[in-house]
């Protein structure tokens, strides 16, 4: 049973111009975007930079305002709710976000961080809230004595697991996972990465885990949904994808991931020029202008999400 539902998303933000700040066009950041994602399931969702996976994340949440579609989290319509119930539903379905830094408020120590979310959804005591925060900084790695300190007094991967912390307060069903490495070293990246996986096994949770690292997204994911330009492109269970990618966009991808052995060689894929504009995408398939593989039926009609079998989708008129 899916605990998070996502049937053609779509978020356009307006492009204002002139004194009367009139709608000259729209940016498709998000074009038709559907998954689900089960109790306990980590789906990854990975493309390149600009082509909306953090807005995607943002929109589930209604931290923006999706624009068409519908989300079902828990058997609730999210796009249904009213501010109170919305607030509700949040306790549930957290998110951690990319910056380790920016994301935590600078005027507040750490233990006011971490009860916040305790203090706006629950009617507990201090000492309740006291214990409730040693308790988490414990959980994530951190030592209880540090509850006093300030977000600039911690390493970047100690502020993340601050984040982790905060997300994890209100025993939520599902994380949205906003890139929660990439601004971490490579090392540090490792010890969130299990850190994670340690804490969905204890407590059942369900992560949607936006990333461009490929190989970080193999080490967690059980499904892979890639996506490019707006739209998902492939989904399939992490080994069809990493040992059997269909698509060629998801093909560049994975053959641009380095091996750590010069002994391997393989087949190098170049795209030619440049990521569209989703000011003014193109007509088909987006990805048309720079597939090696392209015919002529790529440029007139858009490919819908076909399943290969086993759960493998993907959106290309070579299937």
């Amino acid at each position: 049973m899916s605990l998070l539902e996502v049937k053609n998303l779509k978020k356009y933000f307006p492009i204002k111009k002139g004194f009367l700040s009139r709608t000259m066009g729209q940016v498709r950041a998000v074009d038709g975007v559907s998954f689900t994602l089960k109790r306990g399931e980590t789906l990854g969702l990975v493309g390149e930079s600009g082509c909306g996976k953090t807005t995607v994340g943002r929109s589930i949440l209604r931290l923006i305002e999706p624009t068409a579609g519908q989300i079902t989290f828990n058997d609730q319509n999210l796009r249904a709710l009213e501010r109170e119930e919305l607030r509700k539903v949040r306790a549930s379905l957290q998110i951690i976000f990319q910056d380790p830094f920016s994301s935590l408020d600078p005027r507040m120590n750490v233990g006011q961080i971490i009860a916040e979310p305790l203090r706006n959804h629950l009617k507990v005591s201090r000492k309740e809230i006291r214990d409730r925060v040693a308790y988490l900084m414990e959980r994530v790695g951190l030592h209880p004595e540090q509850i006093g300190r300030y977000p600039h007094e911690f390493s970047g991967g100690q502020r993340q697991r601050i984040g982790i912390a905060r997300a994890l307060a209100l025993n939520p069903l599902a994380i949205i996972c906003d890139e929660p490495v990439s601004a971490l070293d490579v090392s540090i990246q490792a010890q969130v990465i299990n850190l994670l996986a340690q804490l969905q096994e204890q407590m059942n949770l369900s992560y949607l885990f936006i990333a461009h690292d490929l190989s970080i997204v193999e080490h967690i994911s059980d499904r892979v949904a890639v996506m490019y330009l707006g739209r998902i492109v492939e989904l399939a269970t992490d080994k069809a994808l990493y040992q059997n990618p269909l698509h060629p966009y998801s093909q560049a991808l994975l053959f641009a991931v380095p091996i750590p052995d010069p002994e391997i060689q393989r087949k190098k894929i170049v795209l030619q020029g440049d990521v569209p504009s989703p000011i003014n995408p193109p007509s088909g398939c987006s990805f048309h202008t720079r597939c090696p593989e392209c015919k002529a039926v790529c440029s007139r009609q858009e490919p819908t999400l076909q399943d290969m079998g086993d759960g493998h989708w993907v959106a290309c008129h070579l299937y």
